[in-house]
């Protein structure tokens, strides 16, 4: 099935009253986990990479042409909808060259900016995917991150007349959002502020995103996505359940067979196991997003 834009997958799931999931993937395992889950679920995914945890050097040197060229060879004979997004990258060469590279989504990390500086590089990162066919989400506001020890930041919640500005000047098609979700928090007890969410909305007519999705209180799933929330994204707690598998199997290493518990694909495989873990979790989240069967 051909690749997606995502503003149009994004349109249908607000029109429909659901949500897609953009579940952060890392390596081969985690996107193929990603992907299998969606085509059982017959569910439209975006799926994707992102530039805020990794090694620049590596990254600027081969990484990026590697992800993209997974990135690329997963969606070419996918069986449902999907979009490809390179998710906050901190600088404007890794855009162009993302999208180049095959990424019809994209998103450049500026929501650490003042708003007149956000505002004026998103407006430069929104141009590039734009003029290329592909599209470009946007932050306003800024999630508090839990990674390390505590929050390491406060964050900022979204002010509504800024986001409503900063829609309008950038032309993005999806706005990000902070209104209680976590940056790399595994909590899942997170509220959000749906009273918040709902002033946003009644300035911003284009499709809301909140990141932090593993931070968030799945009680609250159902009404922010009837305020206009069409995309969650994903990503700590995928990693976590990697790390656990790996953990719990890799030490049966020991044992002398090594050649069937790393890479096999067979069932004794520890990252064939990992990835049917992280495939469990992303379709139980497809359920909560109510994602499932509208591929």
């Amino acid at each position: 099935m051909p690749i997606v834009p995502m503003r149009e997958m994004l349109a249908d799931a607000l029109k429909e009253n659901y949500a897609v999931g953009y579940f952060e993937s890392w390596d081969q395992c985690s996107l193929e986990a990603v992907l299998e889950a969606a085509e059982d679920s017959r569910s439209p995914v975006i799926l994707g990479f992102g530039g805020a945890s990794v090694n620049m050097e590596w990254f600027d040197k081969r990484g990026l042409y590697l992800l993209a060229s997974l990135g690329r060879t997963a969606t070419e004979d996918s069986k449902v909808p999907v979009s490809l997004m390179l998710n906050e990258v901190p600088f404007m060469e890794q855009i162009r060259r993302g999208i180049a590279l095959g990424f019809n989504a994209v998103m450049l990390d500026t929501s650490h900016l003042p708003i007149e500086k956000n505002i004026r590089f998103t407006k430069q990162a929104v141009n590039i995917a734009h003029s290329a066919g592909a599209d470009a989400e946007g932050e306003c506001g800024r999630l508090p991150d839990a990674s390390g020890s505590g929050i390491n930041h406060a964050g900022s919640a979204t002010d509504p007349e800024e986001a409503a500005r900063y829609a309008e000047e950038t032309g993005i098609d999806a706005l990000a959002v902070s209104a209680g979700n976590v940056h790399i928090d595994m909590n899942g007890k997170n509220r959000i502020d749906t009273a918040l969410l709902s002033k946003i909305r009644e300035k911003v007519h284009i499709p809301l995103v909140l990141h932090g999705g593993t931070s968030i209180a799945e009680e609250d799933i159902p009404e922010v996505i009837r305020l206009g929330v069409a995309k969650f994204n994903v990503g700590t707690v995928l990693k976590e359940i990697f790390l656990t598998t790996i953990i719990e199997l890799g030490p049966s290493a020991d044992d002398g067979k090594v050649q069937q518990i790393v890479g096999s694909r067979k069932r004794c495989d520890m990252f064939e196991t990992a990835k049917n873990r992280i495939k469990a979790e992303v379709m139980r989240r497809m359920i909560l997003y109510g994602s499932t069967g509208k591929a």
